[in-house]
C-alpha cells in the first residue's frame, strides 16, 4: 500500500494536470505520475518520492509544477500518422476547401496538440506537393499549438533523429524536405517556414486570425473527461469555418449530437458544422 503522503502527492499532481491541460489521469495512465515524480526528483538530486510535496511548496514551485505537467504529457507522434487519412486530406478534403476559397486563394489550418511538430510539418509537405504555396498564388496560414513548452521549442527547431525521421516519411520526402547534419535531420527552411508554432491550451480561446478551413485535433480528446471534452468541442466548433472540416483521431469515438459537429465522412473521423451550429 502506498504511503498516505505519496497518495496525496498523486492526487495533487493529477489535479494540477487537469487544471492546466484538461487531461485526466485514468488508471491506465497512473504509471505516468510515478515516472513524472521520479524525473523531477532525479533532476534535483532528491531520492525520496515523498519529498515532491516539499518541492511543491518551495519558492520555485511554479517551475516544479510546469516540469511535472510536461513529464505527464504524451508527446507520441510521427510523420504522416495514419497515412490513409493524409491521402484523403490530399485527395478530397483539400481540393474541396480550395474550391470554397477559390476567389481569395487563402487557407487557414490549425494543428491542435501538435507535439514536436511532425503533424504540422506533414501538412506543410502535403501543401507543397499540392502546389498550395505563395509561388502559386496561395496564402496559407498554418498554425500549430500545444500546451507543452518543451514540445513547441523542439518543433520550432525542426530537427529530428534518424528514428523520428524514418517514422512515416518516404525516402523521397525525407531527402527533398530535410537535410542530414551532425545533430539529426533538419527540416528545410521552406517547410519549417510554413508553420507558426504557439504554446496554447485547446480549452482556452482558439488562435486569433479568423475561422479555420481545416482543423486537426487528433488523439487529444481521449485524455479529457466529459466536461473538458464538451469545452474542447465548443472551442473547435467556434474556430471552424462554415465550410470547414475537423479531423479527429480514429480512436476518439463519435461526437455527441449536442457538440454541434456532425460526421462528414464514413471512413475517417472527419466532421463539419451541423445545421444548428451554422444557424447560430
Amino acid at each position: 500500500m502506498e504511503p498516505v503522503i505519496h497518495q496525496h502527492a498523486i492526487g495533487l499532481i493529477a489535479r494540477l494536470l487537469r487544471d492546466r491541460t484538461g487531461q485526466v489521469i485514468n488508471e491506465d495512465r497512473r504509471w505516468r505520475v510515478d515516472r513524472a515524480i521520479e524525473t523531477v526528483l532525479r533532476e534535483r538530486g532528491v531520492t525520496r518520492s515523498n519529498d515532491i510535496l516539499t518541492l511543491l511548496t518551495q519558492p520555485d514551485a511554479a517551475a516544479v509544477k510546469q516540469e511535472l505537467v510536461e513529464a505527464l504529457l504524451n508527446n507520441e507522434t510521427y510523420f504522416f500518422r495514419d497515412r490513409q487519412v493524409f491521402n484523403q486530406l490530399a485527395g478530397t478534403v483539400l481540393p474541396a476547401l480550395c474550391r470554397a476559397r477559390s476567389e481569395s486563394r487563402t487557407l487557414r489550418i490549425w494543428s491542435a496538440g501538435c507535439s514536436t511538430g511532425q503533424e504540422p510539418l506533414s501538412l506543410a509537405i502535403m501543401l507543397i506537393e499540392q502546389g498550395l504555396t505563395p509561388g502559386n498564388g496561395w496564402a496559407v496560414d498554418l498554425v500549430a499549438t500545444d500546451v507543452s513548452h518543451t514540445a513547441i521549442e523542439a518543433a520550432r527547431i525542426g530537427r529530428y533523429s534518424r528514428f523520428e525521421i524514418q517514422r512515416g516519411l518516404g525516402v523521397t520526402q525525407m531527402l527533398r524536405h530535410f537535410e542530414e547534419g551532425p545533430d539529426g535531420w533538419q527540416a528545410s527552411r521552406q517547410v519549417l517556414g510554413m508553420v507558426r508554432y504557439q504554446v496554447a491550451n485547446l480549452l482556452d480561446c482558439p488562435p486569433p486570425g479568423g475561422a479555420f478551413d481545416l482543423i486537426l485535433c487528433r488523439n487529444l480528446l481521449i485524455y479529457f473527461d466529459d466536461e473538458a471534452k464538451r469545452l474542447a468541442c465548443a472551442q473547435l466548433r467556434q474556430a471552424l469555418a462554415a465550410h470547414g472540416r475537423l479531423l479527429l483521431g480514429g480512436g476518439e469515438g463519435t461526437l455527441e449530437p449536442a457538440s454541434g459537429l456532425i460526421a462528414a465522412a464514413s471512413d475517417c473521423a472527419l466532421y463539419r458544422l451541423g445545421e444548428r451550429a451554422l444557424a447560430a
